[in-house]
């Protein structure tokens, strides 16, 4: 029987929904793991700003995602031998005309790999999204990049995760030179990427789309979901509805720690970002030391605990909502 609660405040700690907090900002991470409770803010109501708490039998499990886990990997321990873990390594077709600040596929992939003898294949999924088109990164190139990265990433990861660009209103502004992608031209290229992951035995899927791409051999459900991260990593969850993180979504519910417009890396696609102008003054109040990933309290915030419910099953005891 599935539990009623839809796991408004989880105990599910993300972070990298909003920023990508592992490659520009991991010193704030280790010191917020390290004190034991982190603060964040209301993106609609910035006022108001939330306090988790972070030691171990507070936390079910933090899922991570980054597109450089390299400034991380030698203090990742820290976190992974204490806490239940999940990993996203995003790894698209693009290079730096379209993503700026990101290391190059050798050093990627170099660290995709360390990354995968630190914590097991199981515990990461490759995203290879956003997919679109452009005039200098048209279908044949897109799906050739994926073959070849493909072939030397299958080896370290449990799947992939594959999704196509959200078409947002400010896409236009910050990608003139994007093309228009169609229903038909998804499922033209889902049919055509699905058998070169399987030439490498990589498990497909897509999430956050109503479009279903089953029909190609591409699974579609989260792309963490308490079910996937309990067999990561050796725990089991109560049966808990997962109703996302927005609209089409199928993960459980999580809590971001990170901001929006604070993120460096600067992917011309990415809606997370609204201006460089204000990334760059983000990033100039941003301190470490601080409870919130950008500035500190203010006198007029309004601060609160979250409300942090463990889906965990308590394997002492059968809970009602099994029987």
């Amino acid at each position: 029987m599935e539990d009623t609660q839809h796991g408004k405040d989880s105990m599910v700690i993300s972070t990298g929904i909003r920023t990508d907090i592992v490659n520009h900002y991991s010193d704030w991470l280790f010191e917020r793991f390290r004190e034991g409770f982190v603060y964040t803010r209301n993106p609609l109501f910035p006022g108001r700003v939330t306090r988790y708490l972070l030691q171990p039998d507070k936390v079910d499990a933090v899922v991570f995602c980054s597109k450089n886990y390299a400034p991380a990997l030698g203090r990742l321990h820290q976190i992974t031998d204490r806490y239940h873990t999940f990993f996203h390594y995003t790894i698209t077709a693009f290079g730096r005309d379209i993503e700026p600040n990101i290391p190059d596929f050798d050093e990627r992939i170099a660290t995709l790999a360390e990354l995968s003898k630190l914590v097991g294949r199981e515990r990461i999924l490759w995203r290879f999204e956003p997919v679109f088109f452009t005039e200098n990164y048209p279908m044949e190139r897109i799906l050739d990049t994926f073959d070849r990265l493909a072939e030397r990433i299958a080896p370290h990861v449990c799947g992939c995760i594959l999704g196509f660009v959200e078409a947002f209103f400010t896409l236009r502004t910050r990608l003139p030179e994007i093309q228009p992608l169609d229903n038909a031209q998804k499922r033209e290229f889902a049919r055509r990427i699905a058998p070169i992951a399987e030439k490498y035995s990589l498990p497909m899927q897509s999430c956050g789309s109503y479009a279903s791409y089953e029909e190609f051999g591409i699974a579609q459900k989260g792309c963490y979901t308490l079910d996937k991260i309990g067999r990561a990593n050796g725990c089991t969850f109560r049966s808990v509805r997962h109703t996302g993180n927005h609209r089409g979504c199928l993960c459980i519910t999580s809590r971001d720690i990170g901001w929006y417009d604070s993120c460096p890396n600067l992917c011309r696609y990415c809606n997370a970002n609204h201006s460089v102008a204000e990334v760059r003054e983000n990033m100039r109040r941003h301190d470490p030391h601080s409870p919130l990933l950008i500035g500190g309290l203010n006198d007029t915030d309004e601060l609160t605990d979250g409300v942090q419910t463990s889906y965990l099953r308590d394997e002492r005891q059968i809970s009602l909502f099994d029987l």
